[in-house]
């Protein structure tokens, strides 16, 4: 079990921490620990900025929770795996918890792509990043993913870098066990893309396209039909546990 205190209060602050700093509140900050949390004048939050670690701060109260005063640090900033999640975008709720979802499951960055059957025509960003700070509050999370604006997959797929390794999540994989078809790669492995399209699956000239990108590995994820959002999940369990930080751990 890590060493870390779970009942306390986190906030994530855009700003850089360091001892002895002052800090200002936002209003929705201020009303959270004032009147939600119920947190008076002395009382200790944890902080993070996703860059600076995690710190212990104390709260400033004029009329409500204004600010915090940056008190110690009780961890120092790490890194996340080199792993981006890559998605045919959602609707709404299952949208925010597969985002939720990646951001607990350790991606370091989030990357939307349109292809033909696609749910949605557009994404909204900022409620993405919303729903990346949201988990990485609940869950002591010191790394915020990246989110990054949609592209169509063949964009996507012209950009990336050759030399990362693409896992493309395909029912019709060769072979049928994950673990073994990752098992094969050759070491070391220079950043990973994972990607699962769209519940109506690839059209024929998407799936033509990706099965000529370089560094490919085709992840089956069992007998049954998942939808995306659990497909995610899977997927990034099966990743983070034989390439990710699960392993080095």
């Amino acid at each position: 079990m890590p060493d870390y205190d779970f009942s306390a209060p986190r906030l994530f602050v855009d700003v850089p921490l360091s001892e002895g700093l002052t800090i200002a509140l936002e209003r929705d900050q201020s009303n959270y620990l004032g009147n939600v949390l119920r947190l008076a004048a002395g009382d200790s939050v944890l902080v993070f900025n996703g860059r600076d670690g995690e710190w212990q701060a104390e709260i400033v109260v004029q009329k409500r929770p204004d600010g915090l005063i940056i008190r110690k640090q009780t961890r120092p900033q790490d890194a996340l795996p080199d792993l981006t999640y890559v998605f045919a975008p959602l609707k709404h709720a299952r949208l925010d918890y597969m985002v939720q979802k990646a951001v607990e499951m350790g991606a370091a960055c989030l990357q939307p792509v349109m292809t033909r059957y696609t749910q949605v025509s557009r994404v909204n960003g900022e409620r993405m990043r919303a729903n990346v700070i949201e988990a990485a509050e609940q869950c002591g999370i010191l790394s915020l993913a990246e989110v990054k604006d949609p592209l169509p997959l063949e964009r996507f797929l012209t950009q990336r870098a050759p030399g990362r390794l693409l896992a493309f999540c395909d029912e019709a994989a060769e072979v049928a066990d994950p673990l073994a078809a990752l098992k094969t790669l050759e070491r070391p492995i220079a950043g990973i893309d994972l990607l699962i399209g769209p519940e109506g699956g690839f059209a024929e000239e998407e799936r033509a396209l990706l099965l000529r990108q370089p560094r490919l590995v085709r992840l089956a994820l069992g007998p049954r039909i998942l939808r995306a959002d659990t497909a995610a999940v899977a997927a990034l369990a099966v990743i983070q546990s034989t390439l990710g930080d699960w392993a080095a751990g």
